[in-house]
């Protein structure tokens, strides 16, 4: 009996076969970015970023797709969950990981396209080298799954730079005709 126990206790904590294949994955990925990526933040930042992924699912509340979560957000039925947010809470998470061998961008694409919303991202790269050298981790895009794909490969989003987005946003506000008035109401 105590070892029925013990033996279901140790299997309680550890991820599905599929996820640790996941993690395998992006960690070879991730060390795929160049040789003087350190295998074991390679390591560290796969796991940590599917581990975030699932607690940001569950603190968020993901129940639905993507479009249908925003909608849900934007009327005060959830607490978070925008591609924004998951984002911001991604980069945090890594960020405390201080990696010194590995650097975190944010990425913003379809800002220019009045069709689509902009979709917001985290992107690792081997350090010193940009945001299109990297790789892209979206938990939004399939809904608090991690999907994740190098920057360059990505066809479904143009990423740019988020600085870059927004100071080209900061710059058409400014250039507004109303522009003054507005700041003034702020």
């Amino acid at each position: 009996m105590l070892a029925a126990s013990l033996a279901l206790t140790g299997c309680a904590g550890a991820p599905p076969a599929t996820e640790r294949t996941e993690v395998a994955a992006l960690a070879t990925g991730i060390r795929a970015l160049g040789k003087d990526v350190d295998p074991q933040e390679a390591a560290r930042a796969a796991r940590v970023a599917y581990a975030h992924t699932d607690r940001l699912a569950e603190e968020y509340r993901i129940t639905d797709p993507p479009l249908v979560h925003n909608a849900k957000v934007n009327m005060g039925l959830r607490p978070r969950g925008l591609c924004w947010h998951w984002a911001h809470d991604m980069q945090a998470r890594l960020a405390q990981e201080r990696f010194r061998t590995l650097e975190l961008h944010r990425a913003i694409a379809n800002a220019d396209n009045p069709f689509r919303i902009d979709h917001s991202t985290v992107i690792v790269s081997r350090r010193g080298d940009t945001m299109f050298d990297g790789i892209v981790l979206d938990p939004w895009r399939k809904g608090g799954v991690l999907h994740w794909v190098p920057t360059r490969d990505d066809t479904r989003y143009a990423w740019r730079p988020r600085k870059e987005v927004l100071a080209a946003k900061r710059d058409r506000a400014a250039r507004r005709p109303d522009a003054e008035a507005v700041t003034r109401q702020r």
